[in-house]
């Protein structure tokens, strides 16, 4: 018999596998990791198994800032099971140039404006998963 289980979601819940376990074991200390490039620096998203820039492979995982700039956005009105509508779907800039798609939360969707500073917040859709999402920086 399965664990029980205390967070349920309805809506669907991603399974980490070998390549993004670091992103999700981050989310659930409350980090957003990215990969960056232990030879020249580079920051990536998403996950590689060589730098982009330079093309080694010395690539580890590293917490972000946590911050990040709203850099585009829909809202989302058609129903889809698990979402309540109307949900914004974002694509959001962190300081170390890596570009995330994600939700923007506890925000009207007539609020939002392009470039403005948010920071990430971190939802549990399972007793395993914890997943970033953003909201307006205070």
């Amino acid at each position: 018999m399965p664990p029980e289980t205390t967070v349920q979601s309805l809506r669907p819940v991603p399974v980490p596998d070998e390549a993004s376990a670091p992103f999700f074991e981050g989310g659930a200390r409350g980090e957003l990791m990215v990969q960056r490039c232990a030879s020249c620096g580079a920051f990536m998203w998403p996950v590689k198994p060589r730098c982009v820039e330079c093309f080694s492979g010395e690539v580890e995982w590293t917490p972000a800032r946590g911050r990040a700039e709203l850099y585009s956005f829909v809202v989302v009105h058609q129903r889809y099971p698990g979402f309540e509508e109307p949900y914004v779907v974002a694509t959001v800039e962190t300081p170390e140039g890596v570009r995330f798609n994600t939700s923007i939360v506890r925000s009207d969707a007539d609020a939002l404006t392009i470039g403005m500073q948010l920071t990430v917040v971190f939802e549990p859709v399972s007793d395993v998963v914890v997943v970033p999402k953003f909201a307006p920086a205070a």
